[in-house]
């Protein structure tokens, strides 16, 4: 790709050369993770010093559009989608609220007996049997997270719903089922070789691991869900206010 900025122009370079930079960003070849070229490359192409192209990679750094790690280069910084667990809202509130269209690659419904885990969860007996919900879903770039949900058999899925739809839309509009609490646990875990083939990384490649309980306003127990997310999609962010004696 030819690199190239006026130098008759009264504009100062570093701005120019920030101005090329925000134009690679958004090119396919470096958007997808290909590392930019090297400074001392684009100066030279440029016909400009290194340190003014380094204040430009350096600006942008500061603003989280680019990351710089020694020996290896500059590149793109993924487009995380970030969530604040503040409150509490559906994967689809969250897609929506932030504007992203997501596809689902995957639905899957059965009944199975209840583990232990779940049992505990749903608060009921061992072996009774449960709806299981299982959803890949993602983006137009691939999938990033595998939810894995188990539904209170109290609710009277058949497992025949269209799950197309919102979840907890159907739970609320077709069985009057409103949820209102939601437990969360969040860790960083090692998937195990199914979940890593199901979202496209490696075996190695952590991902966050969401356990959420899902209870309607009398605290009675609704859903347990299991999420792996892709750790370099997604990540959260939490308020947390501080209370003085």
């Amino acid at each position: 790709m030819q690199l190239r900025i006026d130098h008759n122009n009264g504009t100062p370079l570093h701005l120019q050369v920030e101005k090329l930079l925000r134009g690679l960003i958004e090119h396919p070849k470096y958007s997808k993770g290909e590392l930019f070229p090297k400074e001392v490359d684009m100066a030279n192409q440029l016909g400009i010093s290194r340190n003014t192209v380094r204040q430009a990679i350096s600006k942008l750094v500061i603003e989280g559009l680019l990351e710089r790690k020694k020996g290896v280069g500059t590149k793109v910084v993924n487009k995380n989608i970030n969530t604040k667990l503040k409150s509490w809202m559906s994967f689809t509130q969250e897609m929506n609220n932030k504007g992203i269209s997501f596809v689902n690659y995957e639905i899957k419904v059965e009944k199975v007996n209840a583990t232990t885990d779940v049992a505990n969860a749903l608060e009921i007996k061992e072996d009774t049997e449960v709806l299981k919900l299982t959803r890949l879903r993602g983006d137009t770039d691939g999938p990033f997270v595998n939810f894995v949900s188990y539904l209170h058999p109290r609710i009277g899925l058949s497992g025949n719903e269209d799950f197309k739809r919102p979840l907890y839309e159907i739970l609320e509009q077709d069985y009057s089922t409103i949820v209102d609490l939601s437990s969360e646990e969040i860790k960083a875990v090692i998937p195990k070789k199914q979940i890593s083939e199901k979202l496209n990384i490696s075996e190695n490649d952590p991902v966050l691991k969401r356990i959420r309980k899902v209870y309607d306003p009398g605290k009675r127990p609704i859903e347990y869900c299991i999420g792996y997310y892709r750790a370099d999609k997604f990540s959260y962010t939490i308020d947390i206010k501080r209370e003085f004696n």
